[in-house]
């Protein structure tokens, strides 16, 4: 038969767009029959509604209000970073899935972390599908593991972990690397396909939940950087995490998805040394430039991230064009979002990129989608237009709406906060913003339309 990897809707042949989910190139083709699928997950007997007093079983149902839920510690994993990303630590009995380009670092994450949890006492069970035992022995002495006591084994059957798991006493954590190289022998399709990956994740799920063990999987990503499998994966686990990072970047970021115990826009910021991952505690510093020099088209702006905010610079590039539609190329932020203010200050302010190619770039390799960079896209293309260059340390907050209105964003105190603490001298913001605020050696530029960028120098 033949299944989806987007959606896993089964089909009799291959076809080039999957009708379920509209997806092109999805279909691959897999061993066994649906029959044999189906029976598997219990879909092939029907159920009955008649009572006939053998084995017949009702639900106890409880008022929300009755039920004593408990509030059980978290555990930490030692490092900061990951630990708020997760919402404070680990959950008893949850499961997460950790995804992320090949050679970004989740192995790496995954084995400090397993290194730390075993120093506080924690038994850690790692499995890995990809690696022998022994490659894994020689990556943790070259991230300078020593009394390494975590238990491994490099195995792709899920019946044998399982039974081996069962085997050993006070077990805490699973980590399985990584989910696409398992299989269960009870399905005939090879690793990898959309029904061994359902089956193995849902029989680990099961099992780690009904013992209060924590199960971590490592999932594959696809040429368009989403987690392969299908998408009912997703669904399946508790948390689930994104680790992203250019290859020639040494800052990685592991972002929340999904979160049932905590929040799922806080991320998490490494830099990759020669001994593993090192956490980076105030990322500001590191996305901000030093240089004090007043160049053209560079600024500052402010996004938050779960409960910090972060300062970044832009960059922008506007040259004369000589094709028909120009380029707008854009890292970092969204393409159509700088169409719409290419198109605002056209319209509002009389700047004209019809005849030029723009070029945007968020500096650092961050990506960002928040509405605050609005004000500070719009001065730094003003200033790439007019070849005049904006005073250092300068940030501007803010979002820029269609009828070219400046408006507020959201912690706009905490963000003004941290520009203060980080030495910016000029702050350009919207007007009657902030009032609980008190400004020393900070010049303070109010606008209310975006018209009034012009007056700025």
């Amino acid at each position: 038969m033949f299944s989806c990897l987007d959606c896993g809707m089964n089909y009799a042949k291959w076809t080039g767009k999957c009708t379920a989910c509209g997806q092109w190139n999805t279909i691959h083709e897999e061993k066994g029959s649906a029959e044999n699928v189906a029976s598997f997950f219990g879909k092939s007997k029907k159920i009955s509604l008649k009572n006939d007093g053998k084995n017949s079983k009702k639900l106890e149902l409880q008022i929300v209000a009755n039920v004593d839920a408990k509030n059980e510690e978290r555990i930490l994993s030692k490092i900061s970073e990951f630990d708020r990303v997760l919402g404070g630590g680990f959950v008893h009995g949850s499961g997460i899935l950790l995804g992320g380009e090949p050679g970004i670092g989740k192995s790496t994450l995954l084995l400090q972390c397993v290194y730390n949890l075993t120093k506080e006492g924690h038994k850690c069970v790692y499995i890995s599908g990809e690696e022998s035992i022994n490659q894994i022995s020689i990556r943790s002495n070259r991230l300078g593991m020593k009394d390494f006591s975590a238990l491994i084994a490099s195995c792709g059957c899920i019946e044998t972990i399982l039974k081996t798991v069962e085997s050993e006493s006070d077990v805490k954590f699973l980590i399985i690397d990584s989910i696409q190289t398992m299989y269960l022998e009870a399905l005939e399709s090879n690793p990898g396909s959309v029904a061994q990956i359902r089956a193995s994740a849902y029989e680990l799920m099961n099992y780690c939940k009904s013992r209060g063990i924590v199960v971590i999987l490592v999932g594959h990503v696809t040429k368009d950087g989403q987690i392969a499998g299908p998408k009912l994966l997703e669904h399946m686990v508790d948390v689930m995490l994104y680790f992203e990072g250019e290859n020639n970047n040494y800052f990685r970021i592991l972002r929340g998805m999904k979160n049932r115990f905590g929040t799922t826009n806080e991320i998490g910021i490494f830099e990759m040394i020669e001994s593993g991952l090192k956490e980076v505690s105030n990322p500001s510093e590191i996305f901000l430039s030093n240089s004090m020099e007043d160049i053209q088209g560079r600024i500052a702006f402010s996004i938050f991230e779960g409960t910090r905010s972060v300062l970044l610079e832009l960059e922008s590039l506007a040259t004369p064009s000589f094709i028909p539609n120009p380029r707008r190329t854009t890292i970092g932020w969204d393409n159509n979002r700088l169409n719409m203010i290419l198109a605002i200050l056209a319209s509002k302010c009389g700047l004209n990129f019809s005849d030029k190619d723009v070029y945007l770039s968020v500096l650092g390799g961050l990506k960002t989608q928040d509405a605050a960079a609005d004000l500070a896209v719009c001065l730094s293309l003003q200033s790439a237009i007019k070849k005049t260059a904006i005073k250092s340390r300068t940030i501007a907050i803010g979002e820029v709406s269609l009828s070219g209105q400046v408006r507020a964003v959201f912690q706009m105190e905490s963000r003004i906060k941290e520009a203060i603490k980080l030495g910016f001298k000029t702050i350009i913001l919207p007007k009657n913003s902030v009032k609980n605020i008190t400004f020393k050696d900070v010049e303070i530029i109010e606008i209310n339309k975006i018209e009034e960028i012009s007056k700025i120098k």
